[in-house]
């Protein structure tokens, strides 16, 4: 499928742009093996982490927001990741070569995530993706994903059309949110996908690599 040529890319960040995972594992095994806790496997934690302190504390705890304990153990979890936001996160593989390739043909791309501005102002800097055309976090808006609300926002401040936009994130909402922002929605096949199999998305393309969405956008029309 030959999709409608962007003027502006916009990527989701955890488990699309960045392999935040291990960071997230540690913080929530920290808050277990402070509370004497055996620490819970990676294995478990790497596809919730898109869903932040929610999908973390769900597959570690078993817990849900409204049930006892949980607030307690949402403050525990964010403090001790902001305090180690990162040590082991990285760049997926290709990330950068993307990136270098949309701006070698001059396409504007930013950043639309889920994530609160307390963590995303810390970790975008370090991890090199502090030249974005815009950020758009979790609270940027009254909304987040996948509410289309931080998507519209991002083309706004990039003074581009939705219409222009293409969204790619490897979650469901991200493809909801894209789809109702109007713009053409990939799925990040590469990232953590929540346990879901991307093409059950109804996404207008999906990408097994970050290279792949270069090519789309360069032989879209």
């Amino acid at each position: 499928m030959t999709l409608p040529k962007p003027r502006a890319v916009l990527f989701d960040l955890d488990g699309t742009l960045a392999d935040t995972a291990p960071d997230l594992a540690a913080a929530m095994n920290k808050v277990r093996t402070d509370r004497g806790l055996a620490p819970t496997p990676y294995e478990q934690l790497r596809p919730v982490a898109s869903a932040g302190a929610r999908g973390l504390i769900g597959a570690s705890f078993g817990l849900k927001p409204g049930d006892d304990s949980y607030e307690e153990l949402r403050v525990a979890f964010l403090d001790t990741y902001e305090g180690a936001i990162a040590v082991h996160t990285s760049l997926f593989e290709g990330i950068q070569a993307l990136l270098e390739g949309l701006q070698a043909q001059n396409f504007a791309w930013g950043i639309v995530t889920n994530k609160a501005a307390r963590f995303t102002d810390l970790l975008v800097p370090r991890i090199g993706l502090h030249h974005a055309g815009c950020v758009i976090s979790g609270d940027t808006t009254p909304h987040s994903k996948p509410h289309p609300a931080p998507l519209l926002e991002a083309a706004k401040r990039l003074g581009i059309s939705p219409l222009e936009c293409w969204y790619v994130g490897d979650d469901l909402r991200d493809i909801e949110a894209g789809r109702a922002a109007g713009m053409a929605t990939v799925g990040a096949a590469w990232g953590y996908c929540g346990h879901a199999e991307p093409a059950t998305w109804e996404a207008d393309a999906i990408a097994s690599s970050p290279l792949e969405v270069l090519k789309l956008v360069l032989g879209s029309s």
